[in-house]
């Protein structure tokens, strides 16, 4: 068994050098999956003096079957679909808007809780780490590197500390580069490969933005 790690802090301190070799340029833009991801990506972000933002991702699930992503939107105005799911599951235009305006009203409210008025930063032509503190489904990640990829950055990478093998294999290929420090075969959830995994809050989320909105 992995030792597990002494925290989300040393979690992203070990990610350092294996995201420093995949990376292909020397001034990445770092995005945090909330709220879980953003100390991971902040140490990650601190270490390679390199730009952190939150990358918020509201998936849109099929009405009858939330879990079905029929799409997904995200910070920065991203949104992409999943016609296969949508014409599979017979989804109407009207169907579609609801779950897209429900989903919206959230991203926004979210948003606006962890930004503090700040924008988000251009991602288009930027080559991205997109960080979260685990990967158990694969889900969340999933629809955020859907999110990214309508954004256009010119290389998109995922930097986890822990992953399930399902969602290692399911996500590797979907992107440019998958940082991964282990892969059990035996999973079960994120938090038992933590020593302490205190939920991380909103105000934990705002502090850790405006610290590095703050470095020169």
């Amino acid at each position: 068994m992995a030792r597990p790690f002494k925290d989300r802090n040393e979690a992203g301190q070990a990610l350092v050098p294996g995201v420093r070799r995949a990376l292909a340029s020397d001034m990445p833009l770092i995005l945090g999956l909330p709220r879980g991801g953003v100390p991971v990506a902040w140490e990650l972000a601190r270490s390679l003096s390199a730009e952190l933002d939150v990358l918020v991702v509201r998936k849109l699930g099929v009405p009858f079957h939330p879990e079905l992503a029929m799409g997904a939107i995200a910070s920065g105005g991203a949104r992409v679909l999943n016609d296969d799911v949508l014409l599979a599951a017979g989804i109407t235009p009207d169907a579609l808007e609801k779950v897209e305006q429900r989903e919206r009203d959230e991203l926004a409210r979210r948003e606006a809780l962890f930004r503090e008025g700040r924008p988000p930063l251009d991602v288009r032509g930027r080559e991205v780490v997109l960080v979260d503190d685990g990967v158990a489904t694969g889900a969340t990640m999933e629809a955020a590197v859907m999110a990214l990829r309508s954004l256009d950055p010119v290389r998109l990478l995922i930097a986890v500390p822990v992953s399930s093998v399902d969602a290692a294999e399911h996500l590797g290929p979907e992107v440019d580069a998958f940082t991964c420090l282990s892969r059990p075969d035996f999973f079960g959830s994120v938090g038992q490969w933590y020593e302490t995994f205190d939920q991380t809050s909103s105000d934990d989320v705002r502090r850790l933005l405006a610290d590095a909105s703050e470095r020169p």
